[in-house]
């Protein structure tokens, strides 16, 4: 039997999926997911609309039912207690539901409730890393900003805030990047990058952006209709075959001048030509 005492052991990783299938009822949406990721380290979730991206990153989350063992640090997330498996990991929802009536401060605060006592308050410390957490994600001039007043970009940084103030070893963000324009996402990501780098936090991420995700992620994990198509690095993931194949896209891959791909979409015919 599985205790819940962490294995503090370097190589233990910090994420390590086995046999993993999860879903909502006796169907499961994604099945037979196995990796491990090292700390440290990115891991995008990418894959075509209904491939189980989301679903996969709520089961790591503890959120979901799973079948298979899911492990961070050495222990199973499923042996781990709520409060103690929210000190571990920090999931953010792709449209999370912000009460309008609090300001970013006050949201910031909710991510320390798993490393308060019972019925206690917050203190000092927890205003410290409140305060930490937002002065590193250029929050700020908006700590006293009610959340209905702030525009996308800085709701998305409000609610990674949050998430870091719980001061966990992994994030779990389904599409951070969603509803921003390109220099706001780029942003947002060079953020969660300096962030991982400064503090040796694992990430693992959805993003339908796949040039994003190559430049970004570490690892790429491809999934189709709930199954694995392959994991590796953007470049080893990122074919046109297999975009056309699990994406039915046509596209051309272009590289950068340091070797990260760009997906540039084919266009298909013209009234030019008539």
């Amino acid at each position: 039997m599985t205790g819940t005492r962490p294995t503090d052991s370097a190589e233990a990783p910090a994420l390590r999926l086995a046999g993993v299938s999860a879903g909502y009822g006796s169907v499961p949406v994604v099945r037979d997911v196995s990796l491990t990721l090292p700390g440290g380290s990115w891991l995008a979730i990418v894959g075509p609309n209904g491939a189980g991206k989301s679903t996969l990153l709520k089961a790591i989350a503890g959120l979901l039912e799973h079948r298979g063992r899911i492990e961070t640090h050495g222990v199973a997330t499923s042996a781990l207690p709520r409060r103690r498996r929210a000190a571990e990991i920090g999931y953010a929802a792709q449209n999370p539901v912000l009460p309008d009536r609090l300001t970013v401060t006050d949201y910031a605060l909710l991510g320390r409730t798993p490393h308060l006592g019972a019925l206690a308050r917050e203190g000092p410390e927890d205003m410290r890393v409140v305060r930490e957490a937002l002065s590193r994600l250029d929050l700020d001039d908006f700590a006293a900003r009610r959340l209905e007043t702030l525009s996308g970009g800085e709701r998305q940084r409000a609610v990674l805030a949050r998430v870091l103030a719980q001061r966990t070893r992994m994030l779990v963000l389904d599409e951070p990047t969603s509803g921003l324009d390109i220099g706001h996402a780029q942003t947002l990501l060079d953020r969660l990058d300096r962030l991982r780098t400064e503090d040796g936090t694992t990430v693992v991420t959805t993003l339908h952006d796949l040039t994003f995700a190559a430049r970004y992620a570490d690892l790429l994990l491809l999934l189709d209709r709930g199954e694995v198509v392959v994991l590796g690095t953007g470049a080893e993931v990122l074919t046109a075959a297999r975009l056309r194949d699990h994406y039915a896209a046509t596209v051309e891959i272009l590289g950068t001048s340091d070797g990260y791909p760009v997906i540039a979409p084919v266009r298909h015919g013209t009234d030019e030509q008539e």
